[in-house]
């Protein structure tokens, strides 16, 4: 069983920042992938950064890379995404999520937390 909590989100003006946090609760075999996906208002569910604990890995959308840096610290059961330079197109709920494997962003059998919203305004 896996048990992911996100904190961190809220409003913010583009150009500025926000730090998500997620705490697991799990099996560290069901969480060697983890990361992090977005759902922006009427689209679907999209993966924004990844990382794999072995070897570690990083994968990023290309719309977010130079901007979102994603971290894990496993001594802690926290998955870390620093984000710099939002734009109004990052407004999304923001999920974090953690899975057994992974190919780039892409996790296999993923749980997914209840998510947190991120709103950038001009």
């Amino acid at each position: 069983q896996v048990h992911l909590v996100e904190s961190g989100g809220g409003s913010v003006q583009a150009g500025g920042s926000l730090r998500l946090s997620c705490e697991a609760s799990a099996d560290y075999s069901l969480r060697r992938c983890m990361g992090w996906f977005r759902q922006a208002p009427g689209k679907g569910r999209e993966g924004a950064a990844t990382i794999d604990n072995s070897p570690g890995t990083t994968s990023y959308a290309d719309s977010v890379k130079g901007r979102f840096t994603i971290s894990r610290d496993d001594a802690k059961n926290t998955l870390i995404l620093q984000m710099n330079n939002l734009k109004p197109e990052d407004t999304a709920v923001y999920y974090c999520a953690a899975s057994p494997s992974c190919r780039g962003l892409r996790l296999f059998s993923p749980y997914f937390g209840q998510g947190t919203q991120v709103t950038v305004s001009l």
